[in-house]
């Protein structure tokens, strides 16, 4: 009973609400321990206009799901000396600083959702800064989601199954393209297995940088009866040539979405990529207590912030 009921009590007092039950209820954020190391997200690509806004807009979605984690994006090497970069580090920059500030080894997740040639090089390089790298962010039920999603856009699938409307241009069948080599393709393979259970049509995984891979992929689900196959990346954008996806969907000759970008649920699947890990990593003294800063001038200062 609230004291606003009682007579002459001086002040109304809230009484605590009962948490919420069942299976709407949004899961509880855990709480980032006081020292924990940074969340670095290694880009597989140089800093660019078509890089930057998809990896900005992904650490904002995990700033948003985890307040307490410190964030930052670290980029390939552009090899162009007169490029501009501006605030922009490479991972191998982040790694020096972090360890000449005397900070915990950032957790360092790959922004790619299987098997990429840029990993490793990425292991070696945490290595030699004691980093840990996660695994990469795939395959996973979300990622499922996220292509779902991309096609429903599109217009190549409906956007819940549940919903009886007819789509014209709909997919019977769907190529999951992904680049990385026949590893990336065949890592692919659960993921699509989940998408296919989504879409309830079936779905070939294929390597984007493999010759003769997609073509292969299309020409399987045609014997299997596809009048109307889809292109489906499977790729965030920063790790995969435009001019890849560009090409595929006209050689093929089918209808593509587009890659996963800054969808929602891949910046929660980065965030809770940074969570399980956190367990395997010892902080270090050195960070306990680290104030937060934000701003790309204090991610310099702090290597990672």
């Amino acid at each position: 009973m609230s004291t606003a009921a009682i007579p002459g009590a001086p002040l109304p007092v809230r009484t605590p609400g009962s948490r919420a039950r069942g299976r709407h209820r949004r899961p509880e954020r855990p709480e980032i321990p006081a020292g924990s190391p940074a969340l670095l997200l290694a880009v597989p690509t140089a800093a660019g206009p078509d890089s930057r806004p998809v990896v900005e807009e992904l650490l904002s979605i995990v700033r948003s799901e985890q307040n307490g984690v410190r964030t930052a994006a670290g980029y390939l090497p552009s090899g162009d000396a007169d490029g501009e970069t501006g605030d922009e580090r490479t991972v191998a920059e982040l790694l020096a600083e972090a360890a000449g500030a005397g900070l915990p080894a950032p957790v360092v997740v790959p922004l790619v959702p299987g098997p990429h040639d840029f990993l490793p090089g990425l292991h070696a390089l945490a290595a030699e800064y004691g980093a840990f790298v996660t695994d990469a962010l795939g395959p996973h039920p979300l990622l499922a989601e996220a292509v779902h999603v991309r096609l429903s856009e599109a217009g190549l699938a409906r956007a819940d199954r549940a919903r009886l409307f007819a789509i014209a241009t709909a997919a019977d069948g769907v190529v999951l393209t992904t680049v990385g080599g026949q590893a990336a393709a065949d890592a692919a393979g659960i993921t699509g297995m989940l998408l296919a259970a989504r879409l309830a049509v079936p779905v070939v995984a294929a390597a984007l940088d493999v010759p003769g891979s997609v073509a292969d992929a299309v020409a399987h689900l045609k014997e299997m009866g596809a009048q109307n196959p889809a292109l489906a990346p499977l790729v965030i954008g920063p790790e995969a040539d435009a001019e890849l996806l560009a090409t595929a969907a006209e050689e093929s000759g089918c209808p593509s979405a587009a890659p996963l970008g800054a969808y929602q649920a891949v910046g929660q699947l980065v965030a809770s990529t940074y969570l399980a890990a956190l367990p395997a990593v010892d902080p270090g003294a050195d960070g306990a207590g680290a104030a937060e800063e934000d701003g790309p001038r204090a991610v310099g200062r702090h290597a990672a912030q």
